[in-house]
This record gives C-alpha cells, sequence and structure tokens, in this order.
C-alpha cells in the first residue's frame, strides 16, 4: 500500500494508559485461545496484531469490549475494569468503537438511520443533533451523498465506511478494527485504508487487526504477531519487519511479504 508519508511520527504518545490487560486468559470449552495476555496501550497509541488465522488475535480484540468474556486476569479501559458488572460494560462499550469484518449494519434503515441509532438511543442525543454529527462523520469518510440510500445499495467499500463513520458518531476514545478490510474486493481495500490513516493523522487510539503490513508500516507505533493464543512479539513497524526475533515471527512474515 503507498501512502504518501507516514504518520507515526506526528503525534506524541501519551504517558497515560487507556486499556491495560494483565495475564489475560480465555477459553472456548477445553481450548485455551487466550494464554497469559499482557498488553498496554497508550492513549493516541495505534497497535497493529497480526498473526495466522486461529491464533487469538480477533478474539483478543473482543475481550476488549466485552464481546467475548474473559476467564482470568484483568481488563481495564479508560480505568474501568471489566467485569460481569452490566453498567461497567455498557460504559466501555460507549467508549470503544468496533469495527468488524462484514460492516455488520442493519439493512433496513438508511444510512443516516443506521448511523443516528446509536447516539439516539443510547447517548439520547436530540434527534436533528445526532443527524448533524452523522452528515459531519459521513463527510469525513466521504460518503455523504449516499445518507439516504440503503446498505444493499453500497459497495462493500463505501458500507465498510459507514460502519466507521457509524462508530465514530459516539464519539469513541479508542476505535478497535477487526480485520476491516479482509472481505473487501481488492480495489475497495484503499478507499477504506484511507480513511483509517486519515484517523490516525487525527490522533485516535487504534488497536487494528489486519495482514495489511503497508498500513501497519505508515501508522502502527506498534506490530504485534499473535500464534497459539500468545502475543509472541511486539516492537515498533521498522524493527519488527527488519529485524523479527522469533522464528514464528520470520516464518509468519515469510509468508505474507512478496
Amino acid at each position: 500500500m503507498d501512502t504518501e508519508s507516514s504518520v507515526t511520527t506526528e503525534q506524541t504518545l501519551s504517558d497515560e494508559a487507556i486499556i491495560e490487560i494483565v495475564d489475560m486468559h480465555k477459553w472456548f470449552g477445553d481450548f485455551h485461545v487466550l494464554q497469559g495476555i499482557n498488553l498496554t496501550v497508550h492513549k493516541k497509541e495505534r497497535i497493529v496484531i497480526c498473526g495466522p488465522s486461529g491464533s487469538g488475535k480477533s478474539t483478543l480484540i473482543r475481550c476488549i469490549n466485552r464481546l467475548e468474556e474473559h476467564q482470568r486476569g484483568r481488563i481495564v479501559v479508560d480505568g474501568i475494569e471489566l467485569t460481569n458488572n452490566i453498567k461497567n460494560i455498557e460504559k466501555v462499550r460507549t467508549e470503544v468503537g468496533m469495527v468488524f469484518q462484514h460492516f455488520n449494519l442493519f439493512p433496513h434503515l438508511s444510512i443516516i438511520e443506521n448511523l443516528t441509532l446509536g447516539p439516539i438511543w443510547v447517548r439520547k442525543v436530540p434527534k436533528k443533533e445526532a443527524e448533524e454529527t452523522a452528515m459531519y462523520y459521513l463527510e469525513k469518510v466521504h460518503i455523504a451523498e449516499q445518507a439516504k440510500k440503503y446498505p444493499g445499495q453500497l459497495s462493500g467499500g463505501q458500507q465498510q465506511r459507514v460502519a466507521i463513520a457509524r462508530s465514530l458518531c459516539m464519539n469513541p476514545k479508542v476505535m478497535l478494527f477487526d480485520e476491516p478490510t479482509s472481505a473487501l474486493d481488492p480495489e475497495m481495500i484503499k478507499e477504506v485504508l484511507d480513511v483509517m490513516i486519515e484517523l490516525a493523522r487525527e490522533g485516535m487510539t487504534m488497536i487494528v487487526v489486519s495482514h495489511e503490513m503497508g498500513f501497519a508500516k505508515s501508522v502502527a507505533h506498534r506490530v504485534l504477531f499473535m500464534d497459539f493464543g500468545q502475543i509472541v512479539e511486539g516492537n515498533t513497524p521498522e524493527e519488527f519487519f527488519k529485524n523479527p526475533q522469533h522464528n514464528r515471527t520470520k516464518l509468519f512474515l515469510s509468508q505474507i511479504l512478496h
């Protein structure tokens, strides 16, 4: 992927942690899907997580907003610990935006209705204000002219940009992206990555599960490699790609970098 310049140096990272994960474990039945995860994410930090299929990448970020429940260890998001306390879960979910592989838009609602639903019902924003905010973010993702259409009338790339705008309407402190380009045709990938690069420039805290290594090189502060439910390695993009430390990382990179 070609980006005109790296955005990694454009903001100074805060010393303040917004996400802290300590010795976190998760099982699906007998399958130990996440094993002893330790991760601190600072405000404005951008992390790209890569690794083979089944390594636990998506499960990890789904635990951060409690779409999946961890069984051991601690996850603290913006000072709130994720436990079975429903109020805490709701608080975290209003602060953490999530963009999925398959858009998850409501097909029976127009684009602008998809964007205003959360702010109106969850944040109790008046309808007019919610619509103004929705149009602002639709313009930001270069798709304002599609506001009255329905998801089925848009291309995959357009739908994914709508999904990003929908998350932004909730004014999140953190954005999680779960392989946001993997379901897209190649020609649509760039339009979604460009929107994400713009978000990065503005200092959004982002955790992105992706195999888009060009994006990782130009946007991430850190690249993490996961395998068998563990974070095997993490480093700056430059060191990660030029000087991987573990054999598993080396093998993975040799398979995806051509």
